[in-house]
């Protein structure tokens, strides 16, 4: 009698077991970046709007994946990720005269070397602040990342001061 009963439940599991698979399927295929999107006044997002208009299909030889959640605001290329948030607040290290920077085709850049061995980019004398992060398991082609970006960050983000 209890191989009946037992039989009984796993005829009724299957459906929940499906359901269960299914909703694991697709947390686990979905191996998207995630980024956090940033939230400007209403003239940084329209620069940022701007600039996702521009933005290159690809960065490092990397094809454009933009990381959840989906916004203009956000952008991502390869694998893993290379991730650029625009409209970023102002970084508290540009406050620091010994902080590190460098500038790429005409784009100024602040670096901040973090903890997990990524680099972090955030462009400096813009109207909008744009941050790129490039992964410790993409830094070994250096700056190709800023210099692929440059262009799209000078048309669509103007020098100056941001707000």
């Amino acid at each position: 009698m209890n191989f009946f009963r037992h039989r009984r439940r796993t005829v009724v599991g299957p459906p929940a077991l499906a359901l269960l698979i299914a909703v694991s399927g697709c947390s686990s295929a979905d191996d998207s970046a995630s980024a956090a999107v940033p939230s400007p006044g209403a003239g940084g997002t329209k620069l940022c709007r701007e600039l996702d208009r521009v933005l290159p299909a690809e960065v490092d030889d990397q094809d454009r994946r933009d990381p959840e959640p989906a916004s203009a605001l956000t952008a991502g290329w390869g694998d893993p990720a290379i991730i650029l948030r625009c409209g970023v607040v102002r970084p508290s290290k540009m406050d620091d005269p010994e902080a590190d920077g460098v500038e790429v085709d005409g784009v100024g850049w602040l670096l901040e070397k973090q903890d997990d061995g990524s680099f972090r980019f955030t462009t400096t004398l813009r109207k909008a602040y744009v941050e790129v992060t490039i992964p410790e398991g993409r830094t070994a082609d250096g700056m190709a990342p800023l210099v692929d970006l440059a262009p799209a960050i000078k048309k669509a983000v103007p020098e100056g001061i941001a707000d």
